[in-house]
């Protein structure tokens, strides 16, 4: 420290009061008043002050630079200045109602250190006994007290000048929905009466003197004019449009350029010719446009009319289109848990406004090569590709007419066309075709929907190695599996997501799938007089049909700390009854356990089914999985330097078969016994964040292994890192991109 200087290492709050308050939540809000912060400690020292001071007030060398760059100068005790701060302090209480609080401080040093300690002598707090409105405008007293039940301001709550401002700029935003364009909340105005007794404050919402006309005045649209060739090039300028009239509105048009049809922008503009001026409507406008994924930018231009009556604005609205194809090429080098390791390559063509509709139409061609260096399929490898053709409409294609929703989300309706080629060499050929027909639609930012009425998938399984027949015969589950893959049915899901929701403490999603499969054709098969069974099923299209039901269930939450670290705690349930014309649910659709975002101290997909150890046999790159998935995960994210973080997490779950099941492979699913079986792992996460990409290292270990012998499953006690044979039965590295929930 310089001569006669301290480290400041904070403050601390106290407070004095007589009445019976909430202290620790007062204490949290004089806590943002307090100033300078002090230096970070980090395990008890300051890491980055010794880097600061050791690369010296001058640096010479790249090290020292560094070093003083990275580092931060330490907080002194003479930077801060605690009569001000005891003024700040008083200003945040009496913004929060406690209009007679005084704060006195006094210093505690030490030998090299010294706090600031504040005591704040306080009363109970202001509360609101009502609020009076004398808005002198009619037409705005009218509009604020029809919204009335909406108001931010309660009786009986304590008074708090957030409120206030919140209130202002709610009515603000309710008034230029309603035509007051040049509306500001800054001229709304409170007054505060306090000489109420027992601490009550009285309201009253007043217009300051000082309004302009223009603020008072409703306004109409009286001319739209959309232009979607606009570019901020200056050389753009001396392009000559045409000018075409629809529906009351002036389309600039480039014939040069290909442009989506009027109808179709036309169902995004919710700003129209004559209607009230409403800051709702050219929100929606602005978020629909942008969302059709035509254009780069859109900008909404609004001017005074220059018809000679007032209350009129003129809309222009700018658009600056993407380019109409695209092209993309991307090449991966992939690494599993299973040591299968190859290239993959995916080129994507893109071709938007289709059919003059903003349509988009996608064309995908991917494919891959994996061969497996070491373990016991050693020099086995497979390739695959796979073609996929995606058209995706920017509103609902449906029989019936569909009423235009106020959202500020465009519905989108989907239709998917895709084969995939499989070869595992010396086991088996697969062929797969599908189609997908789907809608999604948000209802606002945090709740999403997606319904797929129809799904359908077919598969084919040729060049049958004698291995793998073999494998097939002796695991009569994997066989029935592989042999019901005719899929037709539809689904639907939900999802629930507040971590749009920035600085949200704590932050919920909830996501749940429902899914059916096969009941048209037996309803057919029914009414044809045919009896439909498992024992004997019945085909379609020379192919047994799947016949099932399945839901799933996924809730988080994640807690905020101040600090910026987290807690993420998620819970996944699930299950898939096979009925009619199946008895076992198709391989794609049964649950599978283990792996980089499931449970991590296990091999992906290799948990389960129930007490069943997929090690006691040789299935290869096939795994078992289950009916009925249950799984939980807890994980403590924190920094450690910029863009690096760190995790400590826990991991439990598995995965079982229905009783009803007639595979007898593992125990079935039972309440009774189920927590009993449940495989558990920890481990230590890093991760390399830097906001739009996440690389992420998980490494971990088995706590708790369910194909044990009863009351030997806890094998935390055989933790032995300094064993390479232990280690290699028992650490599993995770490489992945993305948080795992």
């Amino acid at each position: 420290m310089p001569s006669g200087e301290k480290l400041y290492t904070g403050a601390e709050i106290n407070l004095e009061s007589a009445s019976d308050l909430n202290k620790k939540h007062i204490k949290t809000v004089v806590e943002g008043a307090l100033r300078p912060e002090p230096n970070k400690v980090f395990l008890g020292m300051r890491p980055r002050v010794w880097m600061y001071n050791t690369a010296g007030e001058n640096p010479k060398s790249k090290l020292d630079k560094w070093l003083k760059k990275r580092g931060t100068a330490p907080v002194l005790l003479s930077d801060v200045k605690p009569a001000v701060t005891s003024k700040i302090i008083d200003a945040t209480l009496f913004n929060n109602g406690f209009f007679k609080s005084y704060t006195e401080y006094q210093i505690a040093d030490k030998k090299r250190t010294a706090e600031v300690i504040y005591t704040s002598h306080i009363e109970k707090p202001y509360l609101i006994k009502e609020l009076d409105y004398s808005i002198s405008d009619d037409s705005l007293n009218h509009i604020i007290q029809n919204d009335e039940k909406k108001s931010l301001i309660k009786p009986d709550e304590e008074y708090n000048l957030n409120v206030l401002k919140n209130e202002r700029e709610r009515i603000d935003a309710k008034l230029k929905d309603n035509g007051y364009f040049y509306f500001n909340p800054d001229y709304l105005l409170f007054k505060a009466d306090t000489s109420e007794a027992n601490h009550s404050v009285n309201l009253k919402l007043m217009l300051k003197d000082s309004v302009p006309q223009t603020a008072l005045t409703i306004y109409h649209i009286r001319k739209v004019v959309i232009d979607q060739d606009y570019s901020l090039n200056e050389d753009a300028t001396e392009i000559k449009k045409d000018t075409m009239m629809f529906q009351n509105t002036v389309f600039m048009v480039n014939k040069a350029v290909p442009s989506i049809n009027p109808k179709e922008i036309l169902r995004s503009v919710y700003l129209k010719k004559n209607e009230v001026f409403s800051r709702k409507n050219h929100a929606i406008t602005l978020n629909r446009l942008m969302s059709l994924d035509n254009f780069k930018f859109v900008r909404v231009k609004f001017t005074n009319s220059d018809t000679t009556a007032a209350g009129y604005l003129d809309v222009t609205i700018l658009m600056t289109p993407m380019p109409k194809r695209s092209f993309r090429a991307e090449m991966d080098l992939v690494t599993k848990s299973n040591n299968f390791t190859g290239p993959r390559m995916n080129l994507s063509l893109q071709n938007r406004n289709t059919f003059h509709g903003a349509e988009i139409l996608k064309l995908n061609m991917s494919g891959s090569f994996e061969a497996q260096l070491n373990g016991t399929e050693k020099n086995r490898y497979s390739y695959s590709w796979n073609p996929q053709l995606d058209l995706t409409f920017p509103r609902f294609i449906t029989p019936f007419n569909i009423n235009r929703s106020s959202s500020i989300y465009i519905p989108k309706t989907n239709f998917s066309l895709s084969y995939n080629y499989l070869k595992r060499v010396d086991y088996f050929d697969m062929k797969t075709f599908q189609f997908g027909y789907s809608y999604k639609w948000k209802e606002n930012i945090v709740k999403e929907h997606e319904l797929t009425p129809i799904n359908v998938s077919f598969s084919t399984i040729g060049n049958k190695s004698v291995a793998f027949q073999a494998l097939l015969d002796s695991i009569p589950y994997l066989k029935k599996s592989y042999e019901e893959q005719f899929i037709a049915g539809g689904s639907y899901s939900f999802t629930y997501n507040e971590q749009v929701l920035a600085g949200k403490k704590m932050q919920y999603f909830f996501h749940a799938t429902t899914e059916v499969a096969g009941n048209a054709f037996s309803l057919a098969k029914h009414i044809a007089g045919e009896k439909v069974s498992s024992a004997d099923p019945s085909k379609v299209v020379g192919s047994v049909y799947s016949q099932f039901a399945k839901l799933s269930l996924e809730g988080r939450a994640y807690y905020n700390f101040r600090d910026k670290n987290s807690l993420a705690m998620r819970i996944f349930a699930g299950v898939g009854k096979p009925y009619g014309n199946s008895s076992v649910l198709p391989y794609s659709k049964q649950f599978f356990s283990g792996g980089p975002n499931s449970l991590r101290a296990f091999q992906i997909n290799s948990v389960g089914p129930g007490t069943f150890n997929q090690d006691s046999i040789n299935t290869g790159f096939l795994y078992m999985g289950g009916d009925v998935k249950l799984e939980a995960n807890a994980e403590y994210r924190f920094g450690i330097y910029r863009y690096f973080k760190g995790a400590l997490f826990v991991d439990a779950g598995n995965v079982w078969l229905l009783k009803s099941n007639p595979t007898n492979i593992g125990s079935p699913f039972m309440l009774s016994n189920f927590a009993d079986q449940l495989a558990v792992g920890t481990g230590f996460g890093l991760r390399v964040d830097v906001s739009f990409f996440v690389l992420r290292f998980d490494l971990a270990m088995p706590l708790r292994k369910p194909w044990l012998e009863e009351n030997h499953r806890w094998v935390a006690n055989q933790i032995d890192f300094g064993s390479s044979a232990w280690r290699k039965d028992n650490l599993v590295l995770n490489v992945a991109i993305g948080y795992p929930f």
